[in-house]
């Protein structure tokens, strides 16, 4: 039951990026020097770059100056000013090894420097050494995070060239990447609406039916109009919402999108997910006619995006069914996002967004961990439960009674207990067989859940084994079988306990908890009842009379009396047991 499962799929980004490595390894930088966080860079440079002369000679020291308002990370090189596209030249010497380190971009050691960690730096010193092959003119370049949604891509910085070379005509200036990735944003005038769900539009809301101005709705729709989609996505505020196509309902080579609440403002963003690990956002957006909202608690974006895009690596085309992946998280101030708190929410099945549109939900646990949960419920609420009570506190009034040449309560004690075998044989291996193997993240659960197996396995094998009612052994067996039978109870409510609020099934809280304690409640004080009636009957029949009619007399009376309130007390139990499990059942329906 781990959610483990399906299950967990928005962090912070950990692709090639400058503030997305906080210790400065971002060789994978080195070619565009663009962060890859998910948004566009700014416009306008707060920094600056100086250098202390404008010749150099091969092998001469130039020292760079980069300062400005504070910031967090950075990564500086040197290029050919006329193909400011070429591999940085020349080399670097450090200044101060505790704020800066050097890099190697492509074949020249020690050819970029970047930051040591996030701490907040104001200005960065360093020193170029010429090399001996150095073009006539060099460009210094800085790429600057200021915090991880804002940043600057290539802010260009002083030419310097070698001796009796002429400047270079036009000057040269290094391009923002801006204008690539960079999207107009337009505000959302009003909440979605649900109208057209099924009928002009392909919808996913959860919970079914629900209205997408409400902050507990989560809902995505998808629009056809030609050859594009229109999408919009919405849902509670607190962070960020995300959707993946994905070819299955496992996590990993999805093509996702994100709109994130940072500071009040919504950034939408493409994604690619790589297995179960962190969003590699991109550095380009494919998405067109970008627009948000953040009202009354909701988060609303919206965005068109193209059925087909060839030019983009890891965008799905959208003329082809999909499993649709939908989750919530938090996020920081500065954009990062957590892992979502619950499981995503995942189509049933296979859906093509272009085809029939349809109003559907989803399942935020899959069938399989919903069967091991039903499963167990029955067999460790219901069954177990039961057959306890009935071979502790029925065998005296029942003892007459024979069904199959045995005992009536022995036939309905071990009919319930072979039944319990059987249910918690089948729910255990599910969980295997959804998760392919062991599950690495509930560790404790599976652990547990194992004892738990191992010792109703055991219970019946040592039944087996059951010495005559006159053996001398019989005592000892008596005390071992209700030993134990106890044990694995115990074991099984605890591990029930754990099993709910593991995210691949996540019941309702705080309800799940109080409706289990509820249950051991009601199992404890059935007993407790029951064993106070037993103690009661006894004594009552011990009173000794001088008159032996007497004495027999009140033994059958007391008797009939017993048996009268047990099976009342039975009755009611049953009804009770059935009411729990129920509410159980449905509960894990419904997520």
């Amino acid at each position: 039951m781990e959610l483990p499962g399906v299950a967990v799929w928005m962090f912070v980004c950990l692709c090639a990026s400058v503030v997305g490595y906080p210790n400065g390894k971002v060789r994978e930088a080195c070619t565009s020097m663009v962060p890859c966080h998910g948004s566009s860079p700014q416009l306008s440079p707060e920094h600056a770059i100086t250098v202390n002369g404008t010749e150099f000679k091969p092998g001469d020291k130039i020292e760079v100056h980069l300062s400005g308002p504070d910031f967090e990370g950075f990564l500086i090189q040197a290029r050919d000013a006329e193909r400011l596209d070429s591999p940085a030249v020349g080399s670097f010497v450090l200044a101060d090894r505790r704020r800066s380190q050097l890099l190697t971009c492509g074949r020249t050691k020690n050819s970029a420097v970047s930051h040591t960690s996030k701490a907040k730096k104001k200005d960065i010193k360093v020193y170029w050494i010429a090399p001996e092959d150095a073009p006539k003119h060099v460009q210094f370049l800085a790429t600057v995070v200021k915090k991880y949604r804002i940043f600057w891509v290539k802010i260009p910085g002083p030419i310097v060239s070698q001796p009796d070379v002429l400047s270079p005509t036009p000057p040269l200036h290094a391009t923002s990447e801006a204008m690539s990735t960079s999207h107009p944003v337009s505000y959302i005038s009003k909440p979605f609406s649900a109208s057209g769900c099924g009928i002009m539009k392909f919808c996913i809301r959860n919970p079914t039916n629900c209205d997408p101005g409400s902050a507990s709705c989560l809902f995505l729709s998808f629009q056809q109009e030609e050859s594009s989609v229109f999408i919009e996505m919405s849902g509670p505020s607190e962070g960020y919402l995300a959707f993946a196509f994905s070819q299955d309902q496992w996590m990993g080579g999805d093509d996702a999108y994100l709109c994130v609440n940072e500071d009040h403002s919504i950034h939408v963003s493409t994604a690619h997910l790589k297995e179960r690990s962190h969003p590699l956002l991109d550095s380009e957006n494919a998405l067109e006619d970008v627009s948000w909202r953040l009202a009354d608690g909701v988060l609303q974006c919206s965005f068109r995006r193209r059925i087909r895009l060839p030019a983009y690596k890891g965008r799905f085309n959208l003329d082809t069914s999909y499993y649709i992946f939908l989750a919530d998280g938090e996020a920081s101030e500065g954009g990062l996002i957590y892992k979502h708190r619950r499981q995503p929410l995942v189509t049933n099945g296979l859906y093509n967004v272009t085809g029939l549109p349809q109003d559907i939900g989803g399942s935020r646990a899959p069938r399989l961990i919903k069967a091991h949960g039903a499963l167990m419920f029955v067999a460790w609420i219901t069954t177990v439960s039961i057959g306890v009570i009935v071979a502790r506190f029925f065998r005296p009034v029942w003892s007459h009674s024979f069904l199959l040449g045995k005992e009536l309560w022995f036939q309905v004690h071990r009919m319930l207990m072979l039944t319990t075998v059987m249910l918690t044989s089948i729910s255990f291996v599910l969980p295997f067989v959804y998760r392919g193997g062991w599950s690495q993240v509930s560790v404790h659960f599976v652990v547990l859940g194992c004892a738990v197996m191992a010792l109703t396995i055991f219970q019946p094998l040592m039944a087996g084994f059951r010495p005559s009612r006159h053996a001398p052994r019989r005592q000892l067996f008596n005390w071992f079988h209700w030993s134990t039978g106890t044990t694995a109870r115990i074991l099984a409510v605890v591990t029930m306990f754990l099993g709910m609020d593991l995210p691949a099934l996540d019941l309702p809280d705080p309800w799940d908890t109080y409706a289990m304690i509820g249950f051991v409640a009601w199992h404890v004080g059935t007993d407790v009842l029951l064993e106070i009636h037993s103690y009661c009957l006894v004594r009552k029949v011990e009173v000794i009379e001088d008159d032996r009619v007497q004495i027999l007399q009140s033994l059958t009376s007391a008797e009939a009396e017993g048996r009268l309130f047990k099976q009342i007390v039975l009755t009611i139990y049953v009804c009770g047991n059935i009411i729990f499990l129920v509410a159980f059942l449905i509960a894990i329906n419904q997520v």
